[in-house]
């Protein structure tokens, strides 16, 4: 099976539709795949629900869809860094579900270990918990969380081999892994691609099995979300 595909569009070609739910990886900037958001902006897909655990910044990233008004709702644990999504959101042009972190990863990770819901203490109390089912363990309250199951996910990772076993590079792996796993087509940016055997099967971070399309960015931007300098004494 060739998993390979020529650009980020050929990619997605035949799977990005409207009104579709999506992971996409990456911790701020970190660890975002660059193409294939651009590839997805291109597509024209719209009435999007995208599960990320942030929405970009303005003009780079997922707030490259939100100017062009391809997300119709975000499912996200931080928000803070896009001005356009603020003001969408304000203006109740964008629904947002907000999840705890740590539970959004767990959502994403159950999605793909097969597990429908879990409980948590994560959120008990607060807005979070409102509508869902409450239950007690051990004396203490648990709230009921369902699994997500993506139809697509965009992941970023550093190397693959054809087969799609992946190796992801420092805080890059990140939510990478768990989007991954989740996805019913899971499509996977890469900066080198290598043949199968070229990975020690010690260093491979996500089987191959869960990979379905493959496109190689060797040169991403990689952008700096927020650059902070040390001004030197006396400078």
């Amino acid at each position: 099976m060739n998993k390979l595909y020529p650009s980020a569009a050929a990619a997605l070609d035949g799977i990005a539709k409207d009104g579709q739910l999506l992971a996409v990886g990456g911790f701020g900037l970190c660890g975002i795949p660059e193409a294939l958001i651009a590839a997805l902006r291109d597509s024209g897909a719209k009435n999007l629900t995208v599960i990320s655990n942030n929405a970009g910044v303005d003009g780079f990233g997922l707030g490259q869809l939100l100017e062009t008004r391809q997300i119709k709702k975000m499912i996200s644990s931080y928000v803070g860094e896009n001005k356009e999504f603020e003001r969408q959101y304000l203006a109740g042009e964008l629904e947002l579900e907000f999840t705890p972190q740590g539970t959004l990863a767990e959502k994403l990770r159950a999605g793909g270990a097969g597990i429908p819901a879990f409980f948590t203490r994560t959120g008990v109390g607060t807005i979070v918990a409102d509508g869902k089912e409450l239950r007690e363990f051990d004396g203490s309250t648990y709230v009921m969380e369902h699994a997500l199951l993506p139809d697509v996910s965009l992941v970023k990772a550093y190397k693959a081999d054809k087969s799609g076993n992946l190796v992801f590079r420092r805080t890059a792996r990140n939510f990478n892994p768990a989007v991954a796993m989740a996805g019913k087509i899971t499509v996977v940016e890469v900066e080198q691609l290598v043949e199968v055997g070229e990975i020690d099967p010690d260093d491979v971070h996500l089987a191959g099995i869960y990979v379905h399309r493959i496109v190689v960015n060797a040169n991403p931007e990689k952008r700096i979300e927020k650059r902070t300098l040390t001004e030197k004494k006396g400078a």
